[in-house]
This record gives C-alpha cells, structure tokens and sequence, in this order.
C-alpha cells in the first residue's frame, strides 16, 4: 500500500466514505437476493411451482453454493486483495441476477439462483473483515450495524423496484435491471476503495505469535500480555474428514439408488447432498487453521447457532410475507411492493441501528451484552409478528366491524414496523462479538464459518421450512395456510433466545482483543 493511500485511509472523511460504498455493495447483494420474494406470485404461475418448490429457489439453490464458497473465497481474502475478491464477487452476483430473467425453465432459473449464490458468496466476509480495519473496536459494532443497512435497504429496494417493474413490464424485466445495476458498480468499488492495514485500528499489542502458549512472567499486566495462536490443532481437520467421508457416503448412496435401483432415496437429492458436504469438507480443509483455533469456544457456536436459528424466521418471513400481503390481505403486487418496502426500509434501519449502538454501549458493562441485546429483541419479536398479521382482529376489539381495511393495513404496517427492526438487531452486535473471537489476520475466514452455519440453516432451512409448511397446511387452511406456516416459524425466535443467553455467559472468556 502506497503512503498517500495509508494517509487517505487515516482521514475520518474517507474511512465514512469506504463504509458508504461497502453498504450500496450490501444493499446490491440483498436486492439481488431478495427480489425473488416479491416475485412470488409470477414465478409460480409462469413454471406451476407449488410453495415448496418457490421455497427451493429462495433456499437451497441460493444457500448451498452461497454459504460454502464462502470460506475459500473468505480465506483467499485474508491473504489477498478484500477489495478485487469483492469486486470479482459483485460483478459475478450481479450477472446472474440478470440471467435469471432470461430463465426458461424451473432448471434453469435454480441455476442462476446458484449463479447468483456463487457470487454473493465473496461479497460479505471480506466487507466484515474490511470495516474491522477502518474503525476501531470501540465503534465497531456501530459500523458493522451501518453496514448492516445494507439488509434493508437492499430489501426495500428489492421489494419496490422488482415490484414495481414486474407490474409495468414483468418479471424478466425486474431480474435484468437490478442485476444491470451491480455490474455498473462494480468498477467503483474497485477504483475507490483501498485495502488497509490488517488490524490497523487494533490496540496496540506485542505481537502475535504462532508457536505454543507460552506463560507470562507474573509481573506482566494483562493489557501487557501478548495475543498467542496456538499451533494448530486437529479440529477443523476432522471436520473436514468428517464432511468428506458424508459426502463420499452420499454419493454412493446415489450411485446404488441411480444405477442399482435399491430404494434408499432420490438419486439427485442424494449426489446433490453429497456434493453440498463435499464442498463444505473441502471448504473446512482450506480453513482449517481458523476453524482449528475457533471451533472449540463455546461462543462461536452459541452466537452462530442462535444467529442461524433466527434467520431461519427473518429469511423466511422476509422471503414470503409479500406473498402473504397478496394472499390474506388481498393487495396487488404493486401495493405489496410500496406496502412492504415501507416496512422493511423504516422498520429494518431503525432495528439494525438501535442495535448496534445499544450494545456498543451496555457492552462497557460487560461483553455479553453483545449477544443478550438481540435476544431480548428476538423475545420481543415472536408475539409482535403474530399482534401486525392479525390487525382486522386487534381492531375488532376496538372498533365495531373490525374498521376499514385502510385502518387494518395502518395499524399492521405500525405493528410490522417493531419487529422487523428487532429481527434484525442482531447484525452489528452478532458479527462484532465473531470479529473478536479470532486475531485480526483470522476475521475473514472466521466470518465466512460463522456465515456458512448462519446462512446454510438460516436462508436454505428458513425460505423452504415456510413453504412446504404452507404446502403442508392448504388442505385444511386453503389460502391461508401460509399464515399458519408463519406461526410454526416463530418457535426459532425463541431456541435463538436460549442460545444467545447461553453465549452472553461465555463470551468474555473466549474474547479476542
């Protein structure tokens, strides 16, 4: 890095400036995958697709390759360019976005769904990793909370802009536009942003050391002692067999079923099951360094696990209430996208910020505030989702007739507006405490690790649990056999809760400065 780019990166000015265009980056990456939500309705009735098969499209074919290729691509970026894998990333997401409205089929469109999955997998790690850089512990979680931005804005955007265009010109139309939009992007981010120092905004440590632990003199001050990374152990290694011997199980699984005819499962879920667990075997292989000094803490997999089971609501529900407005609150597609942008925008910024700031301030006290703040929001979240879906029957009590469907709508967009913020809450507080449980030169592959459980379970799991459950449930709820399905869902909010609590009372003891 040159010195006039070392002394642009120390001004305030252009480190606000970086964070700017990390967030439009973010704000693409969540467009991109959120415009399938409000597509819904003329996506199904283009390919016939039931609600579990929209729910494949919105999960598995995004997630698997999304959350995989994560950590290669994670792991490059902690020992190359941030800025040229996120550019790659951008432009990659951003094609196949607009491929998919040139899709013909229900094939084709899951591939580009991977395509753009394949694409978005380099574009949040590294931004993690580079926003640590910028700004000092002090602020991070506030930072990581402005980036965080990104999720609804580029949820609004989605939801209005595909929309809206879906409306006036159709469905293809919506996909080539958005997708359009990333590629035009893409040279500003790489022209404009610069890498800077690895932990350049750390306290200042002696410095680290790969080698055995080795015991500080007594008279050493704990501010003193030096950050030690152990040599590697054996655990992500494991891992690694462990996922490679499930997919070597699998794959034969699918030969005997495809080639033999023994009935021991479909052979495409069975060699696309191996396929998932061999990349993610390969994947802990490249990151097993990481993985090796990570997994054993008990916070990674109680912030990861509790992140996980909360976005399994918060993707779910962001992917499938547009179609829900449509079905139970009979609004058109165009009312559904101002209606449900509105909510996402105000709703969503307002979560993620009072989030982030809040435990950046409780976290003085104590770093378990980091984790306990969005478990309260998520105890909180659960009975308000359930309150806004059901507004004509809140007004009943209030009004007689149960009011106009003006005042219904009001009154559930108001209500709406509360838990979708807390739902998101967990953003800047979650992946601040992920920053600190590795050394700084580790935070790009620890948040690609943390990212693949999140997101594997969360996006895959959340966006088809909703819609085989609706499939599950029409025969005896017809059309509103999605709001069902929305109700089963709200059991995650409270397992993440659990989790969350559990990782406040470990945390400091796994804590990374």
């Amino acid at each position: 890095m040159t010195a006039q780019a070392e002394a642009r990166i120390e001004k305030p000015g252009y480190r606000y400036y970086v964070l700017a265009i990390l967030v439009l980056v973010y704000m693409l990456n969540f467009l991109d995958r959120q415009i399938i939500g409000i597509l819904a309705a003329p996506l199904k009735a283009e390919f016939g697709l039931s609600d579990s098969q929209f729910g494949l499209l919105g999960g598995i074919a995004f997630a698997s390759v999304y959350s995989t290729l994560a950590i290669p691509l994670a792991w490059l970026a902690d020992r190359f360019s941030r800025v040229w894998i996120m550019t790659g990333a951008l432009t990659v997401w951003s094609g196949f976005t607009a491929l998919c409205g040139v899709a013909g089929s229900f094939g084709q469109l899951f591939l580009f769904r991977m395509g753009v999955g394949v694409g978005e997998a380099g574009g949040v790690a590294p931004a993690y990793s580079l926003v640590a850089d910028y700004f000092p512990p002090h602020q991070r979680a506030r930072a990581l909370a402005v980036f965080a931005f990104g999720i609804p804005l580029g949820t609004a955007a989605g939801t209005l802009v595909g929309g809206v265009l879906a409306a006036q010109y159709g469905w293809r139309t919506a996909f080539i536009v958005v997708g359009l939009l990333g590629v035009l992007l893409a040279p500003v981010l790489r022209l404009t942003v610069r890498d800077p120092k690895r932990g350049a905004t750390d306290i200042a440590r002696p410095a680290v050391v790969d080698a055995a632990p080795v015991q500080p003199s007594p008279v050493q001050t704990a501010a003193a002692r030096p950050v030690v990374i152990a040599a590697p152990n054996r655990v992500g290694l494991n891992a690694s067999r462990l996922m490679l011997v499930a997919g070597a199980v699998a794959f034969a699984l699918a030969a005997l079923a495809w080639f033999g005819g023994v009935p021991v499962g479909n052979p495409l879920v069975l060699a696309f099951a191996g396929g998932l667990a061999t990349v993610i075997g390969v994947s802990f292989w490249i990151a097993k360094v990481t993985a090796s000094y990570v997994f054993p803490k008990k916070s990674f997999w109680l912030l990861a696990l509790g992140a996980a089971s909360s976005s399994v609501c918060g993707y779910g529900i962001a992917g499938w209430l547009p179609l829900f407005f449509m079905r139970s609150f009979d609004l058109t597609l165009l009312q559904t996208s101002w209606y449900y942008a509105g909510i996402a925008l105000i709703g969503g910024t307002l979560g993620i910020w009072m989030g982030g700031a809040i435990a950046d301030k409780l976290a003085k006290r104590g770093k378990g505030a980091y984790p306990l703040t969005p478990a309260i929001a998520f105890l909180i979240s659960a009975p308000l989702f359930i309150a806004a879906m059901n507004s004509p029957w809140i007004i009943g009590l209030v009004l007689p007739g149960g009011g106009s469907a003006v005042q219904q709508l009001t009154l559930a967009f108001l209500i709406f507006l509360i838990p979708t913020g807390l739902n998101l809450a967990w953003l800047g507080p979650i992946t601040a405490a992920i920053q600190h449980l590795v050394p700084a030169p580790m935070r790009s592959t620890a948040s690609a690790l943390f990212l693949l459980i999140n997101n594997l379970l969360g996006i895959a799991v959340g966006f088809y649990y909703f819609g085989w459950m609706s499939d599950l449930l029409a025969p005896r709820f017809g059309d509103e056999s999605l709001r069902w399905a929305i109700y089963t869902g709200m059991g995650f909010y409270l397992l993440a809760s659990v989790l969350l609590i559990a990782a406040s009372r470990t945390l400091k003891r796994d804590w990374v400065d």
